[in-house]
């Protein structure tokens, strides 16, 4: 048997949302086009949630982050495309980037084609595409049977949810479902649990896709304790349920920051992930570094 790096697979895929998979994108960029990003689309917060509510699109605000920080080269274009509105007026808090997806879908026969154009225009190799091209919003059912409509409501939430649903029931992007079936490696997380980490595995395609696929999955620990109905849980008992509501069993490992550890029953690997400015992010090298060593001790491939 021989191992396989990291550097050797051709097809890897992250899923998730916010700035946690931003920054495993950007951690491993090297890998190009072989590197594939599933986004969340369900939050109705800010920017994102004022354009959703006029324009009925998709939430854009996180791809549009995971876009912003695979720039590696900042120029003009990329300073517009995160460029935020502070005057008094309708534009107050308006990202322009999230105004340019949303023009640039407006224009386009789908919203992959809106990505795909910033991403040639801001020259990221990175494969960017969201979970689905159909408006939705994330429904918690509390306990007690009521229902929770939207992101921001569930992150309010005082007690973790019975269920968690996407509703409408919409279907996955074709493209995301190909490159989970075909992929090597699937990452998931760091992030919001409930509501970076979850939307897109309540899609029954993306479900059906996971059951299919030879990949090995990595979950990756935040650092800091979650705010929210997800703090209610300890580690070990979220992923549980997440198998449980994905309906299989289908976490391989699970990387944990050395100041974070949980016990958990899933193959753990303990690394050092901090930056040393900034304790609360992942640094970009050390997260590169930790994924390498356990698609080292995970993947292995026959003489």
């Amino acid at each position: 048997m021989l191992q396989k790096s990291l550097s050797d697979l051709d097809k890897v895929v992250a899923i998730g949302g916010g700035h946690g998979l931003g920054r495993v994108l950007s951690s491993l960029s090297f890998l190009g086009s072989r590197l594939t990003g599933i986004v969340t689309t369900t939050d109705n917060g800010g920017s994102t949630g004022r354009l959703r509510h006029s324009e009925n699109c998709i939430a854009w605000g996180d791809v549009r982050n995971c876009i912003n920080q695979l720039v590696t080269q900042p120029d003009i274009g990329s300073l517009l495309f995160e460029y935020r509105f502070q005057n008094e007026g309708e534009l107050k808090n308006h990202n322009l980037g999230n105004l340019m997806l949303v023009a640039l879908d407006n224009l386009c026969v789908r919203p992959l084609d809106a990505v795909n154009l910033i991403r040639n225009m801001l020259h990221v190799e990175c494969q960017l595409i969201p979970m689905s091209e159909h408006p939705s919003d994330l429904i918690a059912v509390t306990p007690s049977g009521n229902d929770v409509h939207g992101e921001v409501s569930v992150d309010k939430m005082h007690e973790f949810p019975h269920q968690l649903t996407v509703q409408p029931n919409v279907s996955a992007t074709l493209e995301a479902v190909q490159a989970i079936e075909k992929a090597e490696l699937i990452l998931l997380g760091p992030g919001s649990f409930l509501t970076s980490i979850m939307p897109p595995l309540l899609l029954s395609d993306i479900q059906k896709a996971l059951r299919r696929t030879n990949a090995k999955v990595i979950y990756l620990g935040n650092l800091q304790h979650e705010i929210g109905p997800a703090s209610k849980r300890p580690l070990q008992e979220r992923l549980q349920w997440c198998e449980n509501t994905v309906g299989f069993p289908f976490i391989n490992a699970v990387i944990q920051d050395i100041d974070k550890q949980s016990e958990l029953s899933y193959s753990t690997y303990i690394h050092d992930l901090r930056e040393d400015m900034n304790k609360n992010y992942h640094d970009r090298v050390k997260l590169k570094e930790a994924i390498e060593s356990v698609v080292n001790h995970i993947l292995t491939t026959v003489r």
